[in-house]
């Protein structure tokens, strides 16, 4: 059974352009370490204010999960740029979410979902 790991974000509107910037060093360093991919995403409605980064990925267990989670917590490099992100933050807080059955999206190369022509 699959989970997704979800990282919620709501940071100061007037602090977006230096909370990105942070974000964007939190994604190089996803790919320097081989960590989990993760999809960052912002709503454009719904319940959550615009100035919210989700961060999520899927991961095959729960355990993948929890050491997911405890990699990101030990690691002084993510620790350091977490240290700088805190501040823009209004609050922050993290969602876990088990896969129900049905379709898997196709996939492709890269590993990234392909697009409907619809959308």
């Amino acid at each position: 059974m699959a989970y997704v790991l979800k990282f919620v974000q709501r940071f100061r509107p007037a602090d977006e352009a230096a909370f990105m910037a942070l974000e964007a060093q939190f994604e190089a360093l996803e790919r320097r370490k081989g960590w989990p991919w993760g999809r960052r995403s912002r709503p454009v409605s719904g319940r959550e204010p615009g100035n919210t980064l989700v961060w999520e990925c899927e991961l095959p267990t729960l355990a993948a999960v929890n050491e997911a989670v405890a990699t990101l917590g030990r690691d002084p490099d993510h620790a350091r740029l977490l240290k700088r992100q805190i501040p823009f933050f209004l609050e922050a807080w993290t969602e876990v979410y088990e896969v129900l059955g049905g379709r898997a999206p196709a996939r492709r190369r890269g590993g990234r979902t392909r697009r409907s022509r619809t959308s």
